[in-house]
């Protein structure tokens, strides 16, 4: 990688740091303006969010539908988190007692639970399908995945990258399949964007949340949800503030209920320009493509020495820049812990239902010593304790 993009990270030096997917990581051109963003805030904040901030939010939006290939810019609404777009669209979803949400059984936990609740609330069902690993075809997936249709189901929710086991899923395929079917579509893309090429019009998606602080390396709490306008209707306010009987309403109802929610810095949201603009400054595709490369090249190392399988081909259909590997151990919070303390290393080891996985992240600032500091940890640790079990 190039040694002044990775320079430009602010992270500490003395880590490994091969966990990107959960939070990203801020290079210093996008945080310094985040940190103008916040003095234009602190300088007149009535001005800056009863007035200017509407005007400042249009100009982001137009960016980042731009940058996710969305037709109007209305259409996207910008959130703190995935999770409270999930619950936008969860809270207000219209569902009778025994009506379905079709899901599969890998899903991002916290986007299971806010399925769960709601479904709860009115007696229905949120059905997570199980899909079969380790995945052999984009075709197996999909048959696997519509086994879970009946005629009681009324959308389908999917990640189109997963969280704990780090799979691009076929959702192009997916929602064009349920949308023949009539039923709605909504895709968790937290992971997507700046990940793999998202364009959101070419999918027959209704919903798609993602979020703008993972690999788009925006400030934290940037993330967006996109509702196609046959759909906006549906989204009641999560919060309800000065847009609900607004005095002076927009042209939108959409925005009007979920943009303007009471006093909050929303300078994270500005910054996403900034971000599109430092990746296109650093050819970032190509960026992307050596660390896709990168993760590749390394797995078999990890699965001899763990003694596991690939859990998919080990293509670019399935594999992005992070890969799940899986890990037998009976506390992986324990290893978590142990190889950030004892190792520098900052990795995730997760939990998904009985399996556990390590999944391992490379970005730009990704060197191979980050990787080999792994591979001598883990070695160490299979020789000197039974935290890790190999067969």
């Amino acid at each position: 990688m190039s040694t002044n993009v990775s320079d430009q990270f602010l992270l500490r030096k003395d880590i490994h740091f091969l966990n990107f997917g959960s939070f990203g990581a801020t290079p210093k051109p996008i945080f310094d303006d985040y940190q103008n963003w916040q003095r234009v805030l602190e300088a007149e904040p009535v001005q800056f969010i009863a007035f200017d901030g509407v005007e400042y939010l249009a100009e982001s939006r137009a960016a980042l539908a731009k940058f996710v290939h969305v037709d109007d810019k209305d259409d996207l609404v910008y959130i703190t988190n995935p999770s409270f777009a999930v619950n936008i669209i969860a809270k207000s979803f219209p569902l009778e007692a025994g009506d379905e949400i079709l899901a599969t059984d890998i899903e991002y936990g916290a986007c299971d639970r806010t399925w769960e609740y709601y479904c709860g609330k009115k007696n229905a069902i949120y059905k997570r399908q199980k899909i079969s690993l380790p995945i052999t075809t984009k075709e197996q997936f999909i048959e696997d995945f519509f086994k879970g249709l009946t005629p009681k189901t009324k959308a389908i929710f999917i990640s189109h990258i997963t969280s704990a086991t780090a799979l691009i899923f076929p959702v192009k395929e997916i929602c064009e399949i349920a949308k023949s079917k009539g039923l709605i579509t909504i895709v968790d893309g937290a992971h997507a964007p700046a990940h793999i090429d998202l364009k959101i019009n070419e999918l027959a998606v209704d919903f798609y949340v993602a979020a703008c602080h993972k690999w788009m390396m925006a400030p934290k709490g940037a993330s967006f949800l996109y509702a196609h306008k046959n759909v906006q209707h549906i989204c009641e306010p999560l919060i309800v503030s000065w847009g609900y009987k607004a005095l002076k309403p927009s042209h939108s109802l959409f925005l009007d209920y979920h943009q303007m929610i009471g006093t909050r810095d929303f300078s994270a949201f500005l910054s996403v320009p900034k971000s599109i603009e430092f990746m296109k400054e650093n050819n970032w595709t190509e960026v992307a493509k050596q660390c896709r490369e990168t993760v590749i090249a390394n797995a078999p190392i990890f699965y001899t020495l763990l003694g596991t399988q690939p859990i998919s081909p080990l293509t670019n259909e399935w594999i992005g820049q992070m890969i799940s590997i899986p890990i037998k151990t009976k506390e992986p919070e324990v290893l978590q812990r142990k190889l950030f303390k004892e190792f520098n290393i900052e990795i995730p080891i997760m939990r998904q239902g009985e399996d556990i996985y390590m999944r391992y992240s490379i970005n730009a600032f990704n060197t191979k010593q980050d990787l080999e500091a792994l591979q001598n940890a883990l070695t160490t640790i299979i020789k000197t304790t039974d935290l890790i079990q190999v067969n």
